[in-house]
């Protein structure tokens, strides 16, 4: 029986934000509007199989893929990593576009919004990465749709100051 997501003619965009431990996974709404998590791979073994299954029930022509670049813009080693990451990707889905995206503070501003939504750590633990792909996804998508590169993802005034919880005096990284 065919899924009710993959009965839409209109190709998707998958969205990655490829860690060392997890990936996380959100795909576009048929019409490009919109971005939703799909769930949190594990970084080892035979992610890009399962990959392959979710693009296929998706119907997803596009690969979007989270370049981690250091704050001033420029690529680290990290991203020089990726690039080759992207290069398998590429080879490995010969159809599928496959474009990187700076997914510079994207965790961090997951992170935030889960800590906001009083999340637990270890439920956060889960889910960090599925919802730093959906921002990914969706600042692309804000700049399809005429809007800034990254728009977003705010520019934060230090990235090192790490806010503190309302009236417990926690860190928010704890």
């Amino acid at each position: 029986m065919k899924s009710y997501e993959s009965s839409f003619p209109m190709p998707r965009i998958i969205a990655l934000d490829i860690g060392t431990v997890r990936i996380g996974v959100a795909v576009s709404d048929p019409l490009i509007s919109f971005a939703r998590g799909l769930c949190v791979l594990r970084a080892e073994g035979e992610w890009r199989d399962e990959l392959a299954a979710i693009m296929s029930e998706y119907g997803a022509d596009t690969l979007l893929v989270g370049m981690p670049r250091r704050t001033d813009g420029s690529d680290g080693p990290e991203a020089r990593a990726m690039s080759d990451i992207i290069g398998t990707l590429s080879i490995r889905f010969p159809d599928a576009e496959v474009i990187a995206w700076d997914e510079r503070f994207t965790t961090t501003i997951a992170t935030r919004a889960l800590i906001e939504a009083d999340v637990s750590r270890a439920d956060r633990k889960k889910s960090v990465d599925k919802v730093a792909a959906v921002l990914l996804l969706q600042s692309y998508i804000d700049s399809l749709r005429g809007g800034t590169m990254n728009a977003a993802l705010p520019v934060m005034d230090d990235a090192r100051e790490k806010p503190r919880r309302g009236g417990r005096g926690k860190k928010a990284y704890e």
